[in-house]
């Protein structure tokens, strides 16, 4: 049984090509520093947070991958919701909805939660992303220097070597024109959920 169609927000689609296109730009800067490559799974191990847009965008990639090879997305749908059931416990929110909380001290618990769980859109046995095309923004930005509060924050595999000049010259813009936060907005409103959340809970059904 396929997903039910989730309508991503017009404007996502120029998001995920700006992302794509500055991603392109920093790994023709980076060169060999930049080891991402399909098959590397560093980033696929842990959980992190996501926002309804991504979970939206990851519902549609779910709908398509039905269409397309149901059994691959069974696959993807069992995978999440036997981590759901092993996450459920220590959820630092509302396990029945996966709302992660956004109390100080849950805050704080989500920083050593399940850094060992495996993401359930990997396919385990070829080491790829089965939702590559609808993967959330974090993936898309994960590797290559990006600037956050504390700095630019590289991948540990990749910039081996290069000077911190080096990296600061290879850093990648996320979001330049600001798209985001109001398409958030808008996919919190069609999907009628706030709040942040985890992959295994957008895939699940």
């Amino acid at each position: 049984m396929a997903y039910p169609k989730f309508m991503l927000p017009a404007g996502d689609t120029q998001l995920v090509q700006i992302l794509d296109a500055a991603l392109a730009d920093t790994a023709r800067r980076s060169g060999d520093w930049l080891v991402c490559r399909p098959g590397c799974t560093q980033c696929c191990v842990g959980v992190f947070a996501i926002h309804q847009l991504d979970a939206m965008r990851l519902r549609a990639g779910m709908d398509d991958l039905f269409r397309t090879d149901p059994q691959r997305a069974a696959a993807v749908r069992e995978r999440a919701r036997s981590s759901i059931e092993r996450l459920a416990a220590e959820f630092p929110g509302d396990a029945g909805s996966g709302i992660l909380s956004e109390t100080q001290e849950d805050e704080a618990r989500f920083e050593n939660f399940a850094n060992d769980e495996v993401c359930p859109a990997l396919d385990p046995s070829s080491g790829r992303c089965d939702l590559y095309a609808a993967r959330p923004i974090t993936c898309r930005a994960f590797g290559p220097p990006v600037r956050s509060e504390g700095g630019l924050g590289v991948c540990e595999l990749c910039y081996q070597g290069a000077t911190p000049e080096e990296v600061a010259a290879c850093e990648m813009p996320v979001d330049p024109d600001g798209l985001e936060p109001s398409l958030i907005e808008e996919a919190e409103r069609a999907s009628g959920k706030r709040g942040l959340t985890l992959v295994a809970y957008a895939l699940a059904g």
